[in-house]
């Protein structure tokens, strides 16, 4: 999939998720491309899972098993791991920005409005173990121009719910 491609089936559902959640549109575009190399990993196509999330404890939705790569006890090992299936890209990207407002140590991101912002933000708060993660992100959003899809800092959605439960827009 171009990269074009695949921004044009991303960019709607990460447009409608920004409008009611906040997480910006070309961050979300950013990070999917980074993640699912642009829409072609096993896991994206086998799962509609953009961002490699695993299925833990806490989910109760359907999963797939796939091989992942694993460092235990300082060795790089290849397991078997669940992780979270969708049944749309639009139900990845929801699920995706409640991650980010269920998880408090975030709440700083939510206070920005642009995407190379909230890279730094969420890469801040720990979100990678790459030291080098918001830049990498932010190369995509400046390479793509991504903060076109970002909205204007009046249309963020309503306050953000760090108490532990699904805000009410999901």
């Amino acid at each position: 999939m171009t990269p074009a491609d695949f921004f044009a089936r991303l960019a709607p559902a990460a447009r409608d998720s920004a409008r009611r959640t906040g997480v910006p549109a070309g961050f979300v575009c950013a990070q999917g491309a980074l993640e699912s190399a642009w829409g072609t990993s096993g896991l994206c196509v086998q799962a509609n899972n953009l961002f490699g999330v695993k299925a833990d404890s806490s989910w109760h939705g359907p999963v797939v098993d796939m091989l992942t790569h694993e460092y235990v006890h300082a060795r790089n090992i290849e397991v078997m791991a669940p992780w979270r299936r969708f049944a749309t890209w639009e139900d990845c990207v929801d699920d995706h920005a409640q991650f980010f407002h269920l998880n408090a140590r975030y709440a700083p991101a939510f206070k920005v409005a642009s995407s190379e912002a909230f890279a730094r933000a969420i890469a801040l708060a720990g979100y990678a173990t790459d030291p080098a993660y918001a830049d990498k992100l932010v190369s995509v959003i400046r390479a793509h121009a991504l903060q076109q899809y970002d909205l204007p800092a009046v249309a963020l959605a309503p306050p953000v719910n760090h108490g532990g439960t699904a805000p009410p827009w999901f």
